[in-house]
């Protein structure tokens, strides 16, 4: 690498970090979870918002002793059901209740003055962050499970009257479109996942190879995002964010291998920093086991060493675009796992999300190749160069950074 790309990479990777606050968040998206329990004339409420959102609005929600005081506030005031036009009243407190790592989840109980046409509404979180999601899903007298997806644009959900044992038209859960639509917002949000994209088009030397490596990206992801969705798999989401880290340095660090001439200083280093790390995780430390570790360094060795003999390299790329499709698509499906929809309504979710995903993935593809190529074309590709060298070793950088604080946290 040159002295000029080496201080286009420095800079890169110091912009990386100092946005790091906002963007090590897993997905870029802002979420939270509430799960109705309707009646007529009242409804039970149980609302789970991750405890990194509350920082948000101020709240310390573990060393402040009055945190929960102040969280069952916020939600009960940002969280409303209303009857024919009229705000029902919460009965009592939200109380906290027993909720996963990293979560904070309380309940209430709510009155309605009368019987009517019901509707949802929740502005939780739109002030501080506009893009913030709420999954609301309600379940009906009779036992029907509706869902809606609640933004910005939409914060209201206007159910209608409830009748006993049946769902009126207006409490339909959200449309295949709204799904569509989900996807593509979430791959186009999704920081970690749009680097390592990138990281596999930096070096793509033509269209068939752009082809085989969005292939094996995309079928890889949507197995496990199925997988994932459906229940079949539940990995630990603290370690698969940490492996899409992981994945996001180790393509990036490839390219800039192959750019050098190869060598044994990047495979030594990587392998001697995952065994390190594999020693933290023996001794308690971080949401990675040891032996994943073990089991990563092991993976790097091997690969870098088929690499180093590989006479085509792209296949070898299309393969590890593959392998790590499969740890992408379990951080695709946090979003649909979390609502715990009824396998009817699941799987038009899980069809749409699917491919608003692929639609979104399939337009950075559609704008980022040509601008690569047509870099290929200036200077006798000199451009092309710098650019793959500059953006690798930033994209490495924003990769070690998720791997290593999704992994010592």
């Amino acid at each position: 690498m040159s002295r000029r790309s080496a201080r286009g990479a420095a800079v890169a990777v110091l912009a990386l970090v100092a946005l790091a606050p906002g963007t090590a968040r897993p997905h870029g998206r802002s979420l939270s979870y509430s799960s109705w329990t309707l009646a007529p004339d009242s409804a039970s409420l149980r609302l789970r918002i991750p405890l990194l959102e509350l920082t948000r609005l101020g709240i310390d929600p573990v060393g402040d002793p009055g945190a929960s005081v102040r969280i069952a506030d916020v939600l009960m005031r940002s969280v409303r059901l209303s009857s024919g036009g009229e705000p029902c009243a919460p009965v009592g407190e939200p109380r906290p209740a027993p909720a996963p790592e990293g979560w904070a989840l309380f309940e209430w109980r709510i009155r309605c003055r009368s019987a009517g046409p019901l509707e949802i509404t929740s502005t939780l979180l739109l002030d501080v962050a506009p893009d913030h999601l709420h999954f609301a899903r309600a379940e009906l007298p009779g036992g029907e499970v509706r869902e809606r997806v609640l933004t910005e644009a939409e914060p209201s959900w206007e159910i209608g009257p409830i009748a006993s044992g049946a769902a009126t038209q207006q409490a339909q859960g959200t449309p295949l479109r709204g799904y569509l639509a989900l996807g593509i917002e979430h791959i186009l949000t999704g920081y970690d996942h749009l680097a390592f994209l990138l990281a596999l088009l930096l070096l793509a030397e033509s269209l068939r190879e752009v082809a085989a490596l969005v292939t094996g990206f995309t079928v890889a992801h949507s197995v496990t995002l199925a997988l994932a969705a459906l229940g079949v798999l539940r990995p630990d989401p603290a370690a698969i964010d940490a492996l899409i880290g992981f994945s996001i340095a180790l393509v990036a660090a490839e390219n800039g291998w192959l750019l050098g001439g190869g060598g044994r200083a990047v495979p030594a280093l990587a392998v001697t920093g995952l065994l390190a790390l594999a020693v933290l995780g023996a001794a308690g430390r971080g949401s990675v086991p040891a032996f994943a570790l073990v089991g990563l360094a092991l993976f790097v060795f091997c690969h870098f060493a088929l690499l180093a003999r590989a006479e085509r390299p792209a296949r070898l790329r299309a393969a590890v675009a593959f392998a790590f499709g499969l740890v992408h698509g379990f951080g695709f499906a946090g979003v649909l796992s979390e609502m715990d929809l009824p396998r009817s309504r699941l799987l038009p979710a899980l069809f749409g999300f699917n491919a608003g995903v692929e639609i979104g993935q399939l337009g950075v593809v559609a704008l980022v190749w040509p601008l690569l190529s047509a870099l290929e074309r200036v200077r006798e590709g000199s451009l092309h160069r710098l650019a793959a060298e500059v953006g690798s070793a930033a994209i490495c950088g924003f990769g070690l950074f998720l791997f290593l604080t999704r992994t010592l946290s």
